[in-house]
């Protein structure tokens, strides 16, 4: 063995070159597919974590008390099935007013509960402390972070109660209330329905879900059951954003898989069958043929494990960055985001196990050779397809460096092959780079291709200590549409609702003025007009079960109002719906617009607008919009990250390609040379056996490309690209896509066609 070890340890050293691009390709590939498997990982975890650590809901339930009592709805946590329950809690909806510690008037859900603590559901407490006496209430803080201690001893009034004094903020992972009071002070609400919390033994699918709250609930009387959710909606909602990610980031995982077995499998075995030579030296040495198996694997084995081991390490100091941009604004309880153990194991183990098996194939064909058979197998080929196909091209009007260059990849179809693979990929992912770019680009730019401004106007507000507006609502509104520049104005109104049938509160969003181009961002149907229509974006009705057609009931301020989805929007709030300032009417008269936006005409001037806005009235605060390019950013960015990754990947391949050849053709170089062959001749040679390998690639590559980019646009699960969005394929950027295969292989054989380039024949004849 320790004859073994110091032959390979010396062939390590011989070959620097060869064993640092072993080293480098496992790198790149090693990081290319931990990002991609980091982030899958990443979309569920999380969640899974934290709703374990909370003993979180499987379904939060609401029964009516003038249907069933409180006693019949303790006995459904005792019914098969159930693995634990808590309550009946006393349950209550209150009117908060407008900004209450900021957030907006609407429906708020209260639940009594006498601790955080339980068998289901356990509250976990952000500041201050649980409320256990009359007037507290412990309020659900919905955002990262806490609130701060200086919100403790907030006052709140809600319609129609008594003042209750905030003495702590909590999180719940079940989404079970809105905030929670004692139960003496639940029984001053004079609460009507009563929330039950339910761990089921099986909770694999929401239909097994549902099978077994219809056993628990079998024995009350029909209709006491008025809601029910699910925590797989809460899941849903918590990976909503990562959703938009995931699609891109699974292909691009399997391209760069499928590169790094390619290029890893052309490198190692190339690198094996480059070494023929010296396995007939070290057969003659007295090496067995399992010693030079060994000495071999050992050889690639020594890179590929450290290059594996720095590009694990280089994957998740990426990843945590990656991660935070995914999740950002996403809750996790008391739980936090970060990649998975089993994708590095996995890269770790499965790395350094690919370059063995890549490396056995070749090793074993050499461990059947005799030492004579060996040392000549390490010659390069010169009869065969390679050269009856160099002679053919040499009567044609070809250069005859170039013409050499072209009969070269059929001297060793197998590795031409490997290579030209490696490129097509390579090629497949800068078109998908390029589609996804074009597509996000046009996707930020929605509604906004006029090019004209647009200016965000805020009304001030007395519960933030700020001055009022001195014109009302509608006056508001027609004074910013009369100021010089204004072309349309939108007015917008914000309340927390509820939706019938759920327990978690939505956003509603609630517009009148010019809404063209709002209506502009509508994919499926079309924009509410009448009163009793709504629209979201796809991750709300996926979240809620709803498509368009289907219609959904709003509460809000003690009054509901049934509407109608009569359009999908492109994305949307996964929390949100938009609706018109008809249906508002319907649900709360009294609410003005706290927002306004205003498109300039074109031409005109943003800051003298703005200027103009601020001396009609002081209260209004305009700022100007910009585009919220969030999502356009990460997606290209990640499409980048990995396009350069797997652009060096097949890079590297090309170079090894080259490399080897020049190896195994160092005497027919120093014949050529000595027969008059120029340098310049040589490097056009070199660089001519790999183009046609590129423009093969480039051929092959962009229709995989084109196919790939509409897997990911038509699979992003937030937002619903317009077909016209994923139409980006033009003339002039294929053209240039198909040179990206040339210039990948130009690019990798460059540096050892120069290399070949300045050898003498002196030194080829010397190694000879």
């Amino acid at each position: 063995m320790s004859a073994v070890w110091r032959a390979s340890r010396a062939a390590v050293k011989r070959r620097r070159l060869q064993t640092f691009v072993i080293g480098l390709v496992v790198l790149c590939s090693t990081t290319t597919i931990l990002l991609g498997l980091g982030l899958l990982t990443a979309a569920s975890a999380p969640f899974d974590k934290a709703f374990d650590q909370q003993r979180g809901a499987h379904t939060v339930a609401a029964f009516d008390l003038t249907k069933a009592s409180s006693a019949q709805a303790a006995r459904t946590g005792r019914r098969p099935g159930v693995e634990a329950a808590a309550g009946p809690f006393g349950q209550a909806v209150l009117e908060m007013p407008k900004d209450w510690l900021w957030m907006s008037a609407g429906s708020l859900t209260v639940v009594g509960r006498a601790d955080p603590h339980g068998p289901v559901d356990r509250i976990h407490l952000l500041e201050g402390r649980w409320a256990t006496a009359p007037g507290e209430i412990v309020v659900n803080w919905p955002v990262d972070g806490t609130p701060g201690p200086g919100q403790l001893g907030t006052k709140l009034k809600a319609r129609g109660t008594p003042t209750l004094t905030v003495v702590g903020f909590a999180t719940s992972m079940s989404k079970s209330a809105g905030a929670w009071v004692s139960p003496e002070q639940m029984t001053s609400l004079h609460p009507t329905t009563a929330q039950m919390l339910y761990r089921f033994t099986d909770a694999s699918t929401e239909e097994q879900l549902r099978t077994d709250l219809t056993t628990a609930t079998a024995d009350l009387p029909a209709g006491s059951l008025t809601t029910a959710q699910s925590y797989f909606t809460l899941k849903r909602a918590f990976s909503a954003q990562a959703d938009a990610y995931l699609p891109f980031m699974t292909l691009f995982g399997v391209l760069g898989l499928l590169v790094s077995i390619l290029i890893v499998g052309n490198v190692v075995s190339g690198a094996v069958v480059s070494g023929y030579r010296h396995i007939g030296v070290l057969k003659s040495l007295g090496f067995t043929p399992n010693q030079v198996v060994a000495v071999y694997l050992t050889m690639v084995s020594v890179p590929a494990v450290i290059g594996c081991a720095i590009g694990t390490l280089i994957g998740n100091v990426v990843a945590d960055p990656i991660l935070r941009v995914a999740f950002s604004g996403i809750e996790t309880g008391s739980a936090s985001i970060g990649i998975s153990w089993w994708p590095s194991a996995l890269c770790l183990v499965g790395m350094p196990a690919l370059v063995v098996l890549a490396a056995l194939i070749p090793a074993l064909r050499a461990h059947r050779l005799s030492a004579a058979q060996a040392i000549t197998a390490g010659s390069a080929p010169r009869t065969g397809r390679g050269l009856r196909v160099q002679r053919r091209l040499s009567g044609t009007r070809l250069p005859r460096a170039v013409s050499l260059g072209l009969g070269q990849p059929f001297a060793r179809p197998a590795r031409s092959l490997l290579t030209m693979a490696a490129i097509a990929l390579g090629v497949t992912t800068v078109t998908l780079t390029t589609g996804l770019t074009s597509t996000m680009v046009a996707y930020g730019n929605a509604g906004k291709g006029d090019g004209a401004a647009r200016i965000d106007v805020q009304a001030g507000s007395p519960t933030k200590g700020q001055t009022a507006p001195k014109l009302s609502d509608r006056q508001t509104e027609e004074r910013l549409r009369s100021l010089p520049g204004a072309d349309q104005v939108t007015a917008r109104a914000l309340s927390k609702a509820r939706l019938a049938g759920y327990t978690q509160t939505v956003f509603a969003n609630f517009y009148r003025g010019d809404t063209q181009d709002l209506a502009s961002e509508i994919v499926k149907g079309h924009w509410p007009t009448g009163a009793g229509e709504a629209a979201a974006g796809p991750a709300f009705l996926k979240q809620h079960g709803l498509s368009v057609g289907d219609q959904a009931t709003i509460q809000l301020n003690g009054k509901q109002a049934s509407v109608t989805i009569v359009g999908e929007l492109m994305e949307g709030n996964a929390q949100a719906l938009d609706s018109n300032w008809q249906t508002l009417t319907q649900l709360d008269p009294t609410t003005q617009a706290a927002e306004y936006t205003v498109r300039l005409a074109h031409g005109a001037d943003v800051q003298s607008y703005i200027k103009a806005v601020k001396a009609a009235d002081p209260a209004l605060h305009p700022t100007p919009q910009r585009s919220d390019s969030t999502a356009t950013t990460t997606v290209v960015t990640f499409a980048s990250v990995f396009t350069v990754l797997l652009t060096v990947v097949a890079a590297l391949g090309v170079f090894n390609t080259v490399l080897l050849n020049i190896r195994e053709r160092r005497r027919d170089l120093g014949m050529l040379k000595s027969i008059g062959m120029t340098p310049r001749q040589v490097t056009v040679m070199t660089v001519s056996s790999v183009a046609a390998l590129g423009m093969a690639g480039g051929l092959l590559g962009i229709p995989l490309g084109i196919v790939a980019h509409r897997l990911v646009v038509d699979h992003v699960g937030v937002v619903s690209f317009p077909e016209s969005m994923k139409q980006v394929w033009h003339m002039p950027q294929l053209a240039a896509l198909l040179l990206a295969g040339v210039t990948i292989a130009i690019l990798g054989a460059l540096l050892p066609a120069r290399s070949a380039a300045r050898l003498t024949i002196a030194q080829v004849l010397h190694n000879e």
